[in-house]
């Protein structure tokens, strides 16, 4: 999953500015466990890596700027777009078997085959039941940058 998007850039923001409020009004009490908290989301965070590449619309960066960094929303721009980048590979998929020979065609079905099944176990890893709204960002996310990369990779294949 690539590294560095809006959603992220909204995620921390708000998510950091909840914390420094909340840190603010429960005392001394929990100060020696900020620095632990801070490390540990940002090393959920970094693993999760939010998609933010060329391969990705206009539209979704929009979309998540105006989220505010509500879940809920960032969850409807995440599905938006992976519907478009779903369009966008299949669209390319059916180009390249268009161009390609009988056994050609029959490895890339099966590379396809192979590579959907791929990425619906590698993003539902990130799905973590314990890991809260995170988790299903980021689950929501590697569907939406793998399916943009995949869809990248097919059209650079056509003739």
């Amino acid at each position: 999953v690539m590294v560095g998007c809006r959603a992220l850039q909204c995620f921390m923001r708000h998510i950091s500015n909840f914390y420094f409020d909340y840190f603010n009004h429960i005392g001394s009490i929990m100060r020696p466990f900020t620095n632990h908290i801070i490390f540990c989301l940002l090393a959920t965070v970094s693993q999760i890596g939010f998609a933010q590449s060329g391969n990705l619309s206009k539209r979704f960066s929009t979309c998540m700027d105006k989220s505010g960094g509500v879940t809920a929303t960032m969850l409807s721009c995440i599905g938006d777009e992976t519907n478009g980048q779903d369009f966008r590979l299949n669209r390319a998929y059916k180009e390249l078997m268009g161009q390609l020979s009988v056994a050609r065609r029959k490895r890339l079905q099966d590379a396809q085959v192979l590579w959907i099944k791929y990425r619906d176990a590698n993003c539902n890893f990130y799905a973590d039941p314990d890991g809260g709204t995170l988790a299903a960002l980021a689950a929501n996310d590697c569907v939406m940058s793998a399916t943009a990369n995949r869809a990248s990779e097919l059209e650079r294949l056509k003739r």
